[in-house]
Order: C-alpha cells, then sequence, then structure tokens
C-alpha cells in the first residue's frame, strides 16, 4: 500500500467512526454513562444526537420490560447504520431522525433524556436544552456528557498542532467545535437558562488506549470525514512529516502495552 492509497478512505465514515472510534473512545465513556443514568424497566429513554448509537443499544437492555429507547439523530445515512448494528446485536431500539433544536415528540414523552458528546455540535445549544426538558416528564432527568476544554486532551493538541503545521490552519479548527463547552460554568448557566435544576457536573478522566501512536492517528483521521478529506490532498512529506510530529508529540504516553491516551469529559446529571 502505498501512502496515497493509506490516506484515501473511501468507505462509509458512519462504519469507519463505528470500526474505529466507538470500541476504543466512546464505548469506555458510554458505559460509564449509562450505569450513571441507571436507567428503569419500563422506562422511555431519548438517546438525542444518537450517532451510530452505542448508548442507545447499552441502555435497551435495561428498559426492555415495557420500556422503550430512542434514538435520534438528524442524519438519515448515520440512523439506517445504527439500525443495522442495533439489529445485529438483536436490540430493540425506534430510530428516528429530527433536529435537536426542535425535537419531533410532545411534551413529557420521556423519562430520562441522554446526550453523549453531542450537545457541543449543536448550534443553538440552549434551544436544544430547553427541549429536552420540554420532552421531559415531571422530575425526569437528564444525562449528558461533553469533552473538557483542550488541555486535557493531548492528543488533541498533538493533532491540531501537526495539522496547522502541515495541512492547514481550517484542518486545525477541529478543536474548536469539539472542546467549546470545557467550561463547567458555561455548561451550568445553559441548563439553568433552559430550566433545569439539581445539576452535578462531574469532571471525570479516563485513560483510552490504542496499539500505537500511528494507529491512534489513522484511526480517528479515517472516522473523521473532512480531516480525511483534507489529509488525502497533501503530499506524502506533509502526511509523513504529521505522523512524525504525532509520534514525537505523544511518545510520552507511550508504554509496554501501546499509547494510553489521557482524556477528561464532564459527565452532566439535572432533573426537571
Amino acid at each position: 500500500m502505498t501512502q496515497r492509497e493509506q490516506w484515501n478512505f473511501d468507505g462509509n465514515p458512519d462504519e469507519l467512526y463505528e470500526q474505529f472510534l466507538v470500541p476504543t473512545m466512546f464505548a469506555p465513556w458510554a458505559a460509564d454513562f449509562v450505569e450513571l443514568a441507571a436507567p428503569q424497566p419500563g422506562e422511555r429513554v431519548l438517546d438525542a444526537a444518537c450517532g451510530t448509537g452505542v448508548v442507545a443499544r447499552l441502555m435497551a437492555p435495561h428498559v426492555s420490560a415495557g420500556g422503550q429507547v430512542t434514538g435520534l439523530d438528524f442524519s438519515a445515512g448515520r440512523l439506517e447504520f445504527a439500525r443495522s448494528v442495533a439489529l445485529d446485536q438483536e436490540v430493540d431500539i425506534e430510530w428516528r431522525e429530527g433536529n435537536v433544536m426542535a425535537l419531533p415528540f410532545g411534551d413529557a414523552a420521556f423519562d430520562l433524556v441522554c446526550c453523549h458528546q453531542g450537545l457541543q455540535f449543536i448550534p443553538d445549544r440552549l434551544a436544544a436544552l430547553r427541549e429536552m426538558s420540554r420532552v421531559l416528564t415531571s422530575g425526569g432527568r437528564l444525562l449528558l456528557s461533553v469533552w473538557r476544554s483542550i488541555e486535557h486532551h493531548p492528543d488533541a493538541v498533538a493533532m491540531a498542532e501537526a495539522l496547522q503545521r502541515h495541512v492547514s490552519f481550517e484542518a486545525s479548527a477541529f478543536r474548536d467545535e469539539i472542546f467549546s463547552l470545557g467550561d463547567a460554568n458555561t455548561i451550568e448557566g445553559l441548563l439553568k437558562d433552559a430550566g433545569f435544576f439539581g445539576i452535578v457536573i462531574r469532571p471525570i478522566n479516563k485513560i483510552l488506549r490504542f496499539p500505537s501512536v500511528e494507529a491512534f492517528t489513522m484511526r480517528y483521521i479515517s472516522a473523521v470525514g473532512p480531516l480525511s478529506q483534507m489529509l488525502s490532498q497533501v503530499d506524502d512529506n506533509a502526511r509523513r512529516a504529521f505522523l512524525q510530529d504525532m509520534s514525537a508529540s505523544l511518545r510520552k504516553y507511550v508504554d509496554a502495552d501501546g499509547l494510553a491516551i489521557p482524556t477528561a469529559s464532564h459527565v452532566v446529571t439535572a432533573h426537571t
């Protein structure tokens, strides 16, 4: 395989995301997320901005006795892939296409609303949170998570610097959206304005593991379509230098078992 072929990611981006990032980056957080949510038999649960559905799939067995899990996302293609994965795993979930800022559900339709690493990508976060409050029953529960600020993520710092140096400033700008809700005070203010109370914001750290720096880099880039396109368009020298910078920046996080990356989230609970 030539370097140009290596950087040419032609697969389904949702499939690559599920294959490369969910097991190593999102599923470890999702398991803790679901445990904290404590879904109960018979509850109605909404997984808002569900992506490929890892949280919904983990929630479903807990509420199966008379309950219902609904996964909602704006992307029809992503939902189709989420549906296929759930069928393979024999998990019963309702999948709905829709906008989190205008949820297609009636008032008080859910006992629990979750949003796992999705709120930071929504253009009007306050509108989305008000909608989550609207569809919750009185005394209903909200659980959401967002990444803490970028300084808690050495992998993201290394990648942003290497992308800016060897690809473009535009490529490095991925960090602006992903970590835009890294401040706990900002999150608390939004939740209060949306009408939530009993707000608890937990800063939680976790070590994520990958076989190597290169494996992490290739998996991440392959699952983020715009980044893979930008890297596929630069020359071999730039791509080689990009990987070299990543290896140098993350060398101190490599041990005998591979790459051990510190990450940090704010995991938030609140009530209506």
